[in-house]
C-alpha cells in the first residue's frame, strides 16, 4: 500500500468527493395504488424526501466448528429495510399516499387486501430508486440504485410538542424489497 506523500496527490485521488446532500429519489407507486400519484402529485413525493440512503450489502456467514477453530463459509444474502424520511406537506399528501398504500396491502378494519398480489405493476410492489448526483450544472447521475419489488411496511408517527418551535414535521417510511441493483455507475451489480 502506497503512502500518500502530498496533499496534491490526495486531492488528485479524491477529486471533489461525493456530497451526501446531492441525491434524488424516484418513488414509483403500484399501478393499482388507490391514488396512483402522477405529475405534480408524484413530484411532491420526490421533492419532499428529506433523506434516504444508499443500501447496505450483507452476506451472511455459516460458522462450522472444526478441531478447535471456527471455519466460516459464505451464506445467504440479506437486505436491510430502506428508510426514507419525508418533510410533511400542509395537505399531508405524501403521508396520505403512504398510508393508503399500506391500507391497500392490508386494511385496518377489515383485514382485507385490495392489492393482494405482490406482482410489480399490478400488485402492491413497485421499483424505487435513489440516485447520487454530481455537483455539475446538469446534476448528472453518478450512481443509481433500484430497489426491486419494494413496498412500505411502516409509516412512523409524527411527534407533536408545544416546545417544537421553528421546525417542520417529518416522518419516516420503511420499505422492504426483494433485492437492489446498481443500474448506473462505475460498475453494475445485477440480481
Amino acid at each position: 500500500m502506497a503512502i500518500t506523500s502530498s496533499v496534491s496527490e490526495f486531492l488528485g485521488k479524491i477529486q471533489q468527493g461525493v456530497k451526501p446532500n446531492l441525491f434524488l429519489v424516484d418513488l414509483q407507486f403500484p399501478a393499482n395504488h388507490p391514488d396512483n400519484p402522477t405529475g405534480d402529485n408524484k413530484d411532491i413525493v420526490d421533492i419532499l424526501c428529506k433523506s434516504a440512503g444508499i443500501p447496505a450489502s450483507n452476506l451472511g456467514t455459516i460458522e462450522i466448528p472444526f478441531r478447535g477453530r471456527v471455519v466460516k463459509i459464505a451464506g445467504d444474502r440479506t437486505f436491510d429495510n430502506w428508510t426514507v424520511t419525508f418533510i410533511n406537506d400542509k395537505d399531508f399528501k405524501v403521508r396520505g399516499y403512504m398510508e393508503r398504500w399500506l391500507e391497500a396491502i392490508n386494511s385496518h378494519k377489515g383485514n382485507v387486501s385490495d392489492l393482494f398480489v405482490p406482482n410489480n405493476g399490478s400488485g402492491y410492489t413497485a421499483d424505487l430508486k435513489v440516485k447520487q448526483l454530481e455537483r455539475d450544472s446538469a446534476s448528472s447521475v453518478i450512481r443509481e440504485y433500484v430497489f426491486r419489488d419494494a413496498f412500505p411496511t411502516s409509516v412512523s408517527q409524527i411527534d407533536l410538542a408545544y416546545d417544537s418551535n421553528d421546525q417542520i414535521e417529518d416522518f419516516t417510511v420503511d420499505f422492504q424489497y426483494q433485492y437492489w441493483e446498481v443500474v448506473t455507475g462505475n460498475y453494475q451489480v445485477e440480481g
